[in-house]
């Protein structure tokens, strides 16, 4: 086991200056920009909500997304490096997406509640993609810690999905095809 964890240890210190480690670290770039951002779109989306149900799980995850972001400011910390955002265009475009849902639906209805739900779906799933991939990548390079920190933030994301889901399809979903 010893050998194992100092091979890892080791591993990790070669992996450092890859392609492979600079790559990972953009991509943490990448998520990081994408959790700052939803982190200011999710009040807007709570806003908009009809449903009581819909807003709280949207006010709950505001939080969760600030301590992602605090989780990935502290994985920048463990690997030496600047917590730095890079665009995401995929968050971007799915935060659009989301302004546009809300845009094109009426206020006060179960239509719009429906469609925020698909657009938080949306981008909580491309998360748990990422998440999921960091979490992967980080394995690989021995980078234990980080892994455990990636693993807890990704739990996090789907925890959030299926929340989403039960508000979905306790009500919002039959109540937006009765209007």
């Amino acid at each position: 086991m010893e050998t194992k964890s100092k091979q890892r240890g080791q591993a990790s210190a070669e992996h450092m200056d890859s392609e492979f480690h600079k790559f990972f670290v953009d991509e943490l770039k990448d998520i990081y920009w994408a959790e700052k951002h939803l982190v200011k779109a999710l009040p807007k989306m709570q806003k908009a909500a009809t449903s009581e149900e819909l807003a709280a799980a949207f006010e709950k995850h505001t939080g969760e997304t600030q301590t992602h972001i605090d989780t990935l400011e502290q994985i920048f910390s463990l690997l030496g490096e600047k917590a730095v955002a890079k665009k995401c265009d995929a968050m971007e475009g799915l935060i659009e997406e989301a302004k546009s849902i809300m845009e094109d639906t009426e206020r006060g209805t179960m239509v719009r509640d429906a469609g925020l739900i698909l657009a938080a779906q949306k981008a909580e799933h491309y998360e748990i993609a990422t998440y999921g991939t960091l979490k992967t990548f980080a394995d690989t390079m021995g980078h234990t810690e980080v892994a455990s920190l990636l693993q807890q933030t990704l739990d996090n994301e789907k925890e959030t999905d299926v929340a989403l889901t039960k508000v979905a399809e306790g009500f919002v979903n039959e109540q937006a095809a009765a209007e």
